[in-house]
């Protein structure tokens, strides 16, 4: 009686397994990294990147997961606060690599955070596919490309000659004063590129000031501007210091156009900036009111009760990359993954993304250029550097 015990028990267990095992009904789990600052002063972009990366995981392990290679994998974000700090970016890279094993990396945001990853990366042979980090850096350097850093969002040099563009085009302006962040990638880059395509354009710069990231007083370089008095104020930072910024140049009685990147939009922005930012015009991934991103949108309010930021539209655009490159790897390792992001070409809801082979940036993608109207970002044009 024991031994038929003992005989039927293995076997309701080796048909438990069979079943479990057979006609693929378990996923697998693709294990993806996700990092950014989820702390400090551009902790609701962060927020906004992880909340929407696990919205989509969420949507796409509902239906049953991803198909690679004939196999159904479900999908997992491992997410850590690198605080917006570039050491803490190579820590929690690392770890990510390292430790979660993971087979690819969303994000970051912050160019100063995604540039001294890429040893890790190369060594691991992990992909990171960084959001808005738009300096040149990122994924190339020396005119060598970096073999597992790639973005989905244009870079600098083009962004800044957008802005000049306009600047000179659109706006008529003919004397540009420049204040950027010193201390920062992002910053510095943006002023590089646009002061030199407004020079070449038959621009002025008639003031070029700095100053470091924590300052929170303006006014010294500020009034150095205004006795400059330029036609635009180019502003290439973040949304904290554009608001404090703005503000202490309309005390000093300063009413030029202001202009900036999109190191800009946020719903803090507005709050924080108020009338100050009025009038003012900054260059964008997308245009808010666009068709494609309104499926996006309505979602993302109806699971997290608030509006989504622009680093949502550019990681929802990175997820759909990676989910397209794990299908034609057909593997689930990092080294295939990052074979098969250089020849991406999808459409994204930011735009067409065709990944350059010698540039890992999508190429060609437009800009948008917004105006802050009674408090709203209002879309004027799609507008191309020339």
């Amino acid at each position: 009686m024991r031994t038929r015990a003992l005989l039927c028990s293995l076997l309701i267990v080796a048909l438990a397994l069979a079943g479990c095992a057979g006609g693929g009904q378990k996923a697998d789990v693709i294990k993806v990294g996700w990092f950014g600052a989820l702390t400090g002063d551009q902790a609701v972009w962060g927020e906004n990147e992880l909340n929407t990366v696990k919205m989509l995981f969420e949507e796409y392990n509902a239906k049953g997961g991803i198909d690679v290679g004939g196999k159904k994998y479900k999908l997992e974000v491992i997410g850590y606060d690198n605080k917006g700090d570039a050491q803490e970016a190579v820590n929690v890279t690392k770890r990510l690599t390292g430790q979660d094993k993971v087979v690819a990396i969303l994000g970051p945001n912050a160019s100063g955070n995604a540039i001294p990853i890429a040893p890790i990366l190369e060594a691991a042979k992990v992909p990171d596919i960084a959001t808005v980090a738009t300096n040149p850096k990122v994924t190339v350097l020396d005119g060598k490309v970096k073999p597992y850093n790639f973005r989905v969002c244009f870079i600098d040099p083009y962004q800044g000659a957008v802005a000049a563009g306009y600047a000179y085009d659109r706006l008529g302006a003919k004397k540009a004063a420049i204040l950027y962040d010193v201390s920062d990638d992002y910053s510095q880059g943006l002023r590089e590129f646009f002061k030199a395509s407004f020079i070449k354009m038959g621009g002025t710069i008639v003031a070029d000031e700095s100053f470091t990231s924590g300052d929170v007083d303006f006014r010294p370089q500020l009034a150095k501007i205004k006795a400059a008095n330029p036609d635009i104020i180019f502003m290439p930072y973040f949304f904290k210091e554009v608001a404090l910024s703005a503000n202490q140049a309309r005390e000093l009685g300063m009413n030029q156009v202001m202009m900036g990147g999109d190191g800009w939009p946020s719903d803090q922005l507005i709050s924080m900036g108020g009338k100050a930012v009025e009038g003012s015009y900054f260059v964008n991934h997308l245009d808010y009111a666009d068709p494609a991103v309104a499926d996006y949108k309505a979602r993302y309010k109806a699971k997290y009760g608030k509006e989504t930021e622009l680093n949502g539209f550019l990681v929802h655009d990175a997820v759909l990359m990676l989910v397209d490159a794990l299908q034609r790897a057909g593997k689930v390792d990092g080294e295939s993954v990052a074979k098969a992001l250089v020849t991406t070409n999808i459409q994204g809801i930011t735009g067409k993304i065709a990944i350059g082979a010698d540039t890992h940036n999508p190429e060609g993608k437009d800009a948008a250029i917004l105006k802050i109207v009674n408090g709203q970002y209002v879309f004027q044009e799609k507008y191309a550097a020339r």
